[in-house]
């Protein structure tokens, strides 16, 4: 089981191990060796965020990976399901991308993508752990600072995605996006403009620093007033990657995946274009989506959190449409990853066909109250070792009854433990959530 390798990735603060200058170099040259031992062409494709470490932590992957024998092109700036899109429409026997999604700047993080797009498995995961943790630096592996940036596969993408566009043309719809300052922020303005809507950018100036700062698809805050303020029809945020997408309706009010899942569902539904009419979502979608689609005779799945999960579901099970509340949702008829920019596409489609605007599109999905509190831990002890945990979990179960749901969990990518309760009353859930939060972080919190 992969220990350095998360649910998305490495994932840490730039220039610590394993994001580290000589670290980077040893995975980039142990990736072009795993290739060559599968019996793949080692040639890959690079891309990154707008963070200010990405471009020297790019540059030391490919120097590795040319060191060990590869070939390696530069995308430049460019979205993470960007760079899934090219792995597989450019015959690349896998993709890196540079970034660490919705962090703060100081992170950073390497996502690796196979030749068919997905991230790579586990297996793979132990064999570049296991060069990182134990091999040495041979004398003469150094960063070269220059990449070979092929400006064209932007444009490919761009291709793909406006040919995933809405069919009708969209100038009576007035957006508002929020780029978070990442890696959407010249490709979006560039997307919907061109498809003809009237766009309004914020959040789009990088300076290596800004990225999700205040800003995108964690705090949106900002959006829902701008929308409300220039009497806009959508409101979109994406993350620093923009492999999310949530919203704000033209009243202001902040709508997120599941409300996507929602509204896409029931447009597939009534095509005839939905799988199996199911859905996959994970453990933190909301029990109003799972009664809402089950009023309108569709499934809903839940997986582990992690797009990789759902899409693990998705692949396996014969299933076209799945994501996450977070914003990440995977059209599989179009797309193996998730991406931001491709579902505001979907979204728009939806509004466009029906002429109907996003508060009318969800007006009958109704969310039961959820409390979700992060816990920051020092270690990720296992939560039935935390004394009390069990008794304390047990007792919340009990008094939610069938009527709610308790998730606890820590996460992937950060020292956090998650709390999550759903019910039918705020006040109670929230007490419910505060104890346990309490039992955690007494045990184990970082203070």
């Amino acid at each position: 089981m992969p220990q350095l390798f998360g649910t998305d990735g490495l994932r840490a603060r730039a220039g610590e191990f394993p994001l580290d200058e000589k670290s980077v170099l040893i995975l980039g040259r142990a990736l072009a060796r795993l290739l060559q031992r599968r019996k793949l062409r080692p040639r890959i494709v690079t891309g990154r965020d707008t963070r200010e470490s990405g471009l020297w932590l790019e540059e030391s992957l490919i120097s590795g990976f040319l060191a060990g024998g590869g070939e390696a092109v530069s995308a430049g700036i460019i979205t993470t399901p960007g760079i899934s899109y090219l792995v597989r429409s450019h015959d690349f026997s896998a993709g890196v991308v540079i970034s660490a999604s919705h962090n703060p700047y100081l992170d950073n993080g390497i996502k690796i993508f196979s030749h068919l797009g997905t991230k790579i498995p586990e297996d793979w995961e132990d064999e570049l752990e296991n060069e990182i943790k134990s091999a040495q630096l041979p004398p003469g592996l150094v960063r070269e600072r220059s990449l070979e940036v092929d400006e064209q596969l932007k444009l490919h993408y761009l291709d793909f995605l406006r040919q995933a566009g809405p069919a009708r043309p969209g100038q009576k719809l007035k957006l508002v996006v929020d780029c978070a300052n990442g890696a959407s922020s010249e490709l979006a303005p560039v997307l919907f403009s061109g498809l003809g809507f009237e766009t309004i950018t914020i959040n789009s100036r990088p300076d290596g620093k800004n990225i999700n700062n205040g800003c995108g698809s964690l705090h949106p805050e900002q959006l829902a007033k701008m929308v409300v303020a220039e009497k806009a029809d959508l409101g979109v945020a994406f993350d620093g990657d923009a492999d999310r997408a949530v919203w704000a309706d033209e009243l202001g009010r902040i709508l997120n995946g599941d409300h996507t899942l929602y509204v896409q569902a029931l447009h597939l539904k009534e095509k005839g274009g939905l799988k199996k009419n199911a859905v996959v979502a994970t453990i933190m979608s909301n029990m109003g989506l799972e009664k809402i689609l089950e009023e309108n005779g569709i499934r809903l799945l839940r997986t582990r959190v992690g797009d990789k999960y759902v899409l693990d579901e998705m692949l396996k099970g014969g299933y076209n449409l799945g994501g996450e509340q977070s914003g990440h949702t995977i059209f599989l008829d179009k797309s193996i990853a998730g991406d931001g920019l491709l579902t505001s596409l979907k979204m728009l489609e939806v509004m466009v066909e029906k002429g109907q605007s996003l508060s009318e599109l969800v007006s009958d999905f109704r969310e039961y109250p959820q409390v979700l509190l992060n816990v920051r831990v020092r270690e990720k002890v296992p939560l039935g070792e935390i004394p009390g945990y069990e008794e304390a979990a047990a007792e919340v179960r009990d008094r939610l009854g069938k009527n709610g749901r308790l998730e606890v969990r820590y996460s992937g990518t950060e020292m956090l433990a998650r709390v999550m309760i759903e019910g039918p009353e705020r006040s109670l859930i929230e007490e419910l959530a505060a104890r346990l939060a309490r039992v955690i972080d007494n045990h184990c919190g970082s203070r």
